[in-house]
């Protein structure tokens, strides 16, 4: 009996059982802004087999080079770095207040677990909060920057202190990373770890397809993403590229008290988002979407104002102008530690970027007037 058309066909991952012990591993390695190397090392010694060589810039964004020798530069990218916390005072009773190092949510914060990074090692502490019983007033006061702390077993400043914590250290969530129905994966840093895990991915599989590119392909985790693009700044006045296609996270508007009305409609399951920017280069957009259609992805549209507020504002307003396009992909509850992807998700976006840097000429040009 032939299968029918219009038969849905049975999704294959190109994941492999190796590169999820890997995304897993590096999922839980914490990569504070500013504090990015251990996550690096961890990046770039997976990589490493399938590039032609790599390097690490002043900062700490980490870069793997496929044939480097050519004079045409194409850049994937992905940004490294999570969101965390310093520690900004401690008290003379030995608690520990905080201030943000990047977009960190005060309000998931009371109850969590942390990990204080210190030069004596990992220090454990929990965000205390006042119990059910004592809040019974007629407006219970929300969590707030001036009101949540830590906790983390002391009873003096000096305590803390001896502990190794001392202003300044970076504190990262505890929670780790997990497969929930077989259908997502979860956890704290997917933005946009997860991007970095996919251009890796597309690494991986131009090496094991043995395809030979016309071009120079730099494979990019930038840092300090979450607190202006500084990485991608950097590293694109180093590398100087012809093209970026930058990949990170974007939100999913399916679930309750978001307005699709100014947040647009995506879902997570329903493929990678092309964006539509002022940073976002018309006739590189359109390669990213022929491509989608021609190889059967399926891919949703996004709209951005005036920026798109990820690393590829960095690439497309560096060097004169570098043509520039963003593949996001969908996520639910960003900046929590129950950060969720759709597994086909990542595939479609790894094939997406994959089947496009084949499409890409050497020389290619993506002048406006075209």
């Amino acid at each position: 009996m032939t299968k029918k058309k219009d038969d849905k066909q049975k999704h294959v991952s190109v994941v492999t059982k190796k590169s999820l012990q890997f995304f897993e591993e590096y999922i839980n390695n914490p990569s504070p802004t500013g504090f990015e190397y251990p996550g690096q090392k961890l990046w770039l010694d997976y990589l490493k087999p399938y590039i032609d060589e790599s390097f690490i810039d002043n900062y700490g964004t980490a870069v793997g080079v496929i044939n480097p020798k050519a004079e045409y530069r194409v850049v994937i990218e992905a940004h490294a770095d999570e969101i965390s916390w310093f520690v900004n005072y401690i008290t003379p009773e030995g608690l520990i207040y905080v201030i943000r190092n990047g977009g960190s949510d005060h309000q998931i914060a009371p109850s969590k677990r942390v990990n204080i990074h210190t030069d004596k090692g990992m220090v454990k502490a929990v965000f205390g909060w006042p119990a059910i019983h004592t809040r019974n007033g007629e407006k219970e006061e929300a969590p707030a920057l001036k009101n949540i702390f830590l906790d983390c077993g002391c009873t003096t400043k000096d305590e803390v202190e001896a502990l190794g914590v001392h202003v300044g250290c970076v504190i990262t969530y505890e929670d780790e990373f997990m497969v929930l129905n077989d259908r997502y994966y979860v956890g704290r840093a997917l933005d946009n770890r997860a991007g970095g895990f996919m251009i890796a991915e597309v690494a991986r599989l131009l090496k094991e397809n043995k395809q030979k590119l016309p071009f120079a392909l730099y494979i990019v985790n930038s840092v300090q993403e979450e607190i202006g693009l500084r990485g991608a700044e950097m590293i694109a006045h180093r590398i100087k590229p012809h093209v970026a296609i930058v990949t990170d996270v974007t939100h999913d508007t399916s679930t309750p008290m978001i307005n699709k009305i100014t947040q647009g409609d995506l879902a997570c399951g329903k493929g990678p988002v092309v964006s539509y920017a002022p940073a976002v280069q018309t006739n590189l957009n359109k390669l990213l979407i022929k491509t989608a259609e021609k190889n059967d992805i399926p891919f949703q549209r996004q709209a951005s104002s005036r920026s798109t507020g990820t690393d590829t504002d960095a690439f497309a307003y560096s060097n004169g102008g570098v043509p520039s396009a963003l593949i996001s992909l969908p996520l639910r509850y960003m900046h929590t530690t129950v950060e969720m992807i759709h597994k086909e998700d990542v595939d479609n976006v790894i094939s997406l970027i994959y089947h496009s840097l084949l499409n890409i000429e050497k020389n290619h040009d993506f002048k406006y007037s075209k």
